[in-house]
């Protein structure tokens, strides 16, 4: 029989973690496993970080929504100490036999972007996961001022994507425009003080998913 995945070893966590607790744990391992962190990398050490990455994007798709955990926990209880690993490798095996059981579960967002859990034998697109997570560091907290930034960060950006891309850019720089503008707007501070307490390459990783989440919203759009 082959190893089981111990996702709650994947994010560091106990087995009695709250979902706040599994978010909290996804952040922090993510971007400690992130492979953009291993710039003079060789490929085999990039190789097992994106391996690495993966499976801690899988352990936060299964255990950050309820049915997908309970259903994983039943699963995971069957399993002596011996059969149960937080090798990543376990986890393209777990959604290679188990994805389909995921089918009925009600979603959470994670993974793909959409709701929508993986086809079997499909795990969730790791960098998507990523920006989903992250992107509540560019998502108002508490309505509490006007939204004069963000309709002036809209109006600004789509000037701008204009400039550089016609309507296609314009559409993009609209969108990215608008949600800092709104960071400014209910958090009533600059989206750099934001970031202030993360570190330039977190900065780095967790802007360059954003980037590519507003790229792709944008596209679909058009």
């Amino acid at each position: 029989m082959s190893s089981f995945p111990d996702y709650y070893a994947l994010l560091n966590c106990p087995k009695t973690a709250d979902q706040d607790e599994i978010r909290t744990a996804y952040k922090k391992e993510s971007l400690k496993t992130h492979p953009d962190r291993l710039a003079k990398a060789t490929p085999e050490e990039k190789k097992r970080a994106t391996e690495k990455f993966q499976a801690v994007a899988d352990a936060y798709y299964v255990l950050s929504d309820k049915t997908r955990r309970r259903e994983y926990d039943a699963l995971y209880s069957t399993r002596s100490a011996g059969e149960t690993t937080d090798a990543p490798g376990a986890s393209a095996n777990f959604f290679a036999n188990f994805a389909n059981m995921f089918t009925g579960a009600a979603g959470a967002g994670t993974g793909t972007g959409t709701g929508v859990p993986p086809t079997a034998g499909h795990q969730p697109d790791a960098e998507d996961t990523f920006a989903d997570v992250f992107a509540d560091l560019l998502r108002p907290e508490v309505e509490r001022h006007a939204p004069w930034w963000a309709w002036f960060g809209a109006l600004s950006g789509a000037g701008l994507g204009f400039i550089v891309g016609n309507i296609p850019g314009l559409m993009v720089g609209a969108v990215a425009g608008n949600r800092l503008g709104a960071v400014r707007d209910a958090k009533g501070k600059s989206v750099a003080a934001v970031f202030s307490e993360l570190g330039g390459d977190q900065k780095s990783q967790i802007l360059r998913a954003l980037a590519m989440k507003v790229l792709g919203t944008a596209a679909s759009a058009i």
